[in-house]
């Protein structure tokens, strides 16, 4: 598409005020909506994109989910049209800056403002998925942060219309640095997989750089599937180990070692957000240090809160300096009492041994998932044993821990943790053909939890379920969410208009958008098989695979029989057949004028109407000179 001046006018509503920049699909202006008086993001499709017509049935069908999304964390979408022939989308117009811009300004973040960003997109991302929209290409080029630091996340459904740089299931399409590993093969896609990418934009938040890079798509692609991320820490030693294991977590190649939603993903960083919120400002990951140096030297004796005074200085004659003897008897119970705590510290060390001062808090993990807290243990030094006991709780959820959270314990100590195995399994019943109400009753009974979604069906009827995610005989945790599909019905097409092409060619186009089409004929002047007109009407909208009703000309089966009596053979013949009748020369009759002769002098029928095809028999006159009279010769 041309680059568009300021001041033009799209779909007489949205005016240009600049050009924004362009992306893989399209280009995107700031412009001033006409009839609201806001300003909007206008994306307009590369008219390559515009000329496909799968792609822009997909980009209108997911534009529509997107803009149900209103949350704080979504860039809305307003509108949606068609315009200079080609399509676009009016957004949601944020002052600022993309997260990509932020951190190539800035490299890494520091961990609390990495944490927070990561957990607005991920309240984004748990806001759509339970909608049963999944964003395919989240990255930070897609997140906008704005004036207030509030970050928001956009393409939202948009992206599984894309081309070049989206994804659809069979071939691989997408940003290849911050594709997940199913879609990097060409797998189908899950709210897990939208998981994958926000790890991704975390790690890249917290190192300055992406885990995987190469010359190539295909080659990142290909350590997207099978490379193990180095940790963030390696590229920023501030990261902390248990920020560490969340990381790794959400890029476990196996979507079911990921974390099981956004909300168990938030969880875990909140729980190190706390840790890191009772580090003293500008402490570093490493325990507190003791003090350095000697007792007995003043500095370090000033350090640990006891006080010193300054010696005095010599006189130049070498006596004793005046009230030298004073100044010791007032220093002398400072250090008696400096000498008296290190003897209680040495009786103290005796008594307890050596051991004793490596003895190092538990941290809670009490609530997180087992691989994180498992990994938070270790890294302090402990070991870990699990007991897993039957529970209400999610699958792997820590309940219990023994010590108890924040006691003392040596270093290498065991830590028992007991964590839920999950309510126990049951089976999905397949609940395909029943209505809304009934398969949540019976998903319900079942012992899970139920979400609906729609979906556009051409063969199953509107409020019928269509399938279930998982499908039906899936074994599954009792509590789980069965996400329950419901048909809208035929997808809906506009019908375009098609009076006065010819039938074939009408029920061409028709055909093209998915409408069947019926034929209804009715006599005119017109040209037969011309199209005079059509229900439903051009513009409406028609469920896919619905039927429109053509009425077509044709012939009128009833037609004048013109009397050509005078006329000559040849232009009779000739008028009968434009009159849509058969002429048939029956027979000649003999006349005697000669100015009758090859005229018809006879028609059978002779006028009215007849049936088009009908006979009409013509008769010929032939000249037939008159007999001559003999004359009798005068006497």
């Amino acid at each position: 598409m041309r680059d568009l001046a300021p001041e033009t006018i799209v779909d007489q509503r949205y005016q240009i005020v600049s050009r924004i920049g362009s992306g893989g699909m399209a280009d995107v202006y700031c412009a001033q909506d006409l009839q609201l008086g806001r300003k909007v993001a206008l994306k307009l499709l590369y008219r390559r994109f515009a000329e496909d017509e799968e792609f822009v049935e997909r980009f209108r069908r997911e534009a529509s989910s997107a803009a149900g999304l209103q949350h704080a964390n979504v860039v809305g979408v307003y509108d949606r049209g068609e315009w200079d022939g080609t399509y676009y989308i009016a957004m949601e117009y944020l002052e600022g800056q993309s997260l990509k811009q932020l951190i190539t300004e800035r490299g890494p973040l520091p961990s609390l403002e990495a944490i927070d960003v990561a957990e607005q997109i991920l309240r984004a991302a748990r806001f759509a998925h339970r909608r049963g929209v999944i964003h395919r290409d989240i990255k930070p080029h897609n997140v906008i942060i704005d004036e207030e630091g509030r970050a928001k996340v956009t393409d939202f459904g948009i992206a599984r219309a894309g081309a070049s740089d989206m994804t659809e299931t069979g071939s691989i399409m997408g940003t290849a640095q911050y594709l997940s590993p199913e879609q990097a093969q060409g797998h189908s896609v899950s709210a897990r997989s939208d998981l994958y990418a926000i790890g991704i934009v975390l790690y890249e938040m917290l190192a300055g750089r992406v885990p995987f890079d190469g010359e190539s798509a295909v080659t990142i692609a290909l350590k997207q599937v099978s490379e193990a991320p180095v940790p963030p820490s390696a590229y920023n030693p501030s990261v902390l180990p248990e920020l560490d294991a969340i990381v790794l977590r959400a890029l476990a190649k196996d979507p079911e070692a990921r974390f099981a939603d956004a909300e168990e993903f938030i969880a875990a960083l909140e729980g190190v957000r706390a840790q890191l919120a009772l580090m003293p400002a500008g402490q570093s990951t490493a325990a507190f240090g003791a003090i350095a140096g000697p007792v007995t030297d003043p500095t370090a004796l000033a350090a640990a809160g006891v006080p010193v005074e300054e010696p005095l200085e010599a006189p130049p004659d070498g006596r004793p300096p005046e009230g030298d003897e004073q100044h010791r008897r007032r220093r002398w119970p400072w250090i008696a009492a400096v000498l008296g705590v290190l003897a209680a510290l040495a009786a103290v060390f005796l008594i307890l041994g050596p051991l004793s001062t490596n003895k190092v808090a538990v941290p809670n993990v009490v609530g997180t998932q087992l691989t994180v807290g498992k990994a938070i243990l270790e890294n302090r030094g402990f070991k870990v044993q699990v007991t897993t006991v039957v529970s209400d709780q999610q699958r792997d959820k820590i309940l219990r821990q023994d010590p108890q959270p924040n006691t003392k314990a040596k270093e290498g100590a065991t830590v028992s943790l007991t964590v839920s195995g999950g309510p126990g399994q049951a089976t999905v019943p397949s609940v395909d053909g029943l209505t809304q109400a009934q398969a949540r009753r019976k998903l319900e009974a079942a012992g899970f939890k139920v979400t609906v979604s729609r979906e556009a069906s051409d063969t199953i009827p509107s409020g019928t379920v269509t399938r279930t995610a998982p499908p039906g005989g899936t074994q599954i945790d009792k509590g789980s969410t069965v996400t329950l599909f419901i048909s809208s019905g035929p997808q809906r097409v506009t019908v375009p208009s098609v009076v006065g092409q010819s039938q074939d060619s009408a029920s061409a186009e028709l055909a093209n958008v998915g409408l069947k089409v019926s034929i209804v004929q009715q006599e005119s002047t017109q040209t037969p098989g011309t199209v005079l007109s059509q229900d439903p009407g051009a513009g409406s909208l028609a469920g896919r695979g619905s039927t429109v009703t053509l009425t077509v000309a044709r012939q009128p089966q009833q037609v004048t029989v013109p009397n050509t009596v005078g006329q000559s053979e040849s232009s009779a013949l000739s008028a009968l057949a434009d009159a849509g009748l058969t002429p048939i020369v029956g027979a000649t009759q003999p006349v005697t004028d000669q100015a009758r002769d090859g005229k018809v002098v006879a028609q059978e029928p002779g006028g009215g109407k007849a049936k088009r095809g009908a006979r009409v028999t013509i008769t010929v006159g032939k000249f037939t000179p008159p007999p001559t009279t003999p004359t009798t010769p005068t006497p």
